[in-house]
This record gives structure tokens, sequence and C-alpha cells, in this order.
């Protein structure tokens, strides 16, 4: 039998308009196929987040940490999924062209000197 598996936060903005009508965690998982448990946990982690965010404290990524030190700004941290890789693309593509300027004043350096 396959298991049918969602990602809670999909559900974010559902979860918590049916939060703010004032519906309880179980109504909320009865109406969305999960559990109270689960409800009551992503209540928690978001409440959480927005505390931290409120008080100005960095959102720490989970897992292990980047090879190439690149940090994602708060700022891009709270948009989706999506804009943060397209934040990600275009920090490597200016890398990627400073590093090509600046192989071509090497290139010019050489060239002037009377080196290959």
């Amino acid at each position: 039998m396959a298991r049918e598996y969602r990602h809670i936060e999909e559900y974010e903005k559902e979860i918590l308009r049916m939060r703010k009508e004032g519906k309880s965690r179980q109504e909320i998982g009865d109406m969305l196929g999960f559990s109270k448990a689960q409800i009551k946990g992503f209540i928690n982690r978001h409440n959480r987040k927005q505390r931290k965010m409120a008080a100005g404290i960095p959102i720490k990524q989970k897992g292990r940490p980047r090879k190439d030190g690149f940090e994602v700004p708060p700022s891009i941290q709270q948009l989706s999924k999506l804009a943060q890789l397209q934040y990600e693309l275009a920090s490597k593509d200016r890398h990627i062209k400073s590093l090509e300027m600046e192989n071509e004043l090497m290139r010019d350096f050489l060239s002037l000197t009377g080196r290959k």
C-alpha cells in the first residue's frame, strides 16, 4: 500500500485562517486530513518562527552548512523556495561575471607586460 504524504506547510494559509475563525486543532485536522498532533506541532513551529522574526533573530537553516559558505539573508528566507533559488542563481551569476572580468584584466595585463 502506497503511503500518501503531504507537506503540512502547503496548507499554512488554510490552517491559519481556520485558526483565526476559532476552529479547534482537531476540527482543522479532520478537515484537511491531518492528525491533531500534526496541527499542534505546525502551529507551535509557526508561532516560534513568528516570535523570532519579530525579535529580529535570524531563522537558522536546517541541515548541514553549505560548502561555499553562501548565506541567504533573512529577508530572502521569508520568501518562497523558488524566490530563494532565483536569488541564489542571480548571486552566482554576479560572481561568475566578476571572475570573468578579473580574468580579462589579468589577460590584458600579461599581454601588455609582454608575457604570454
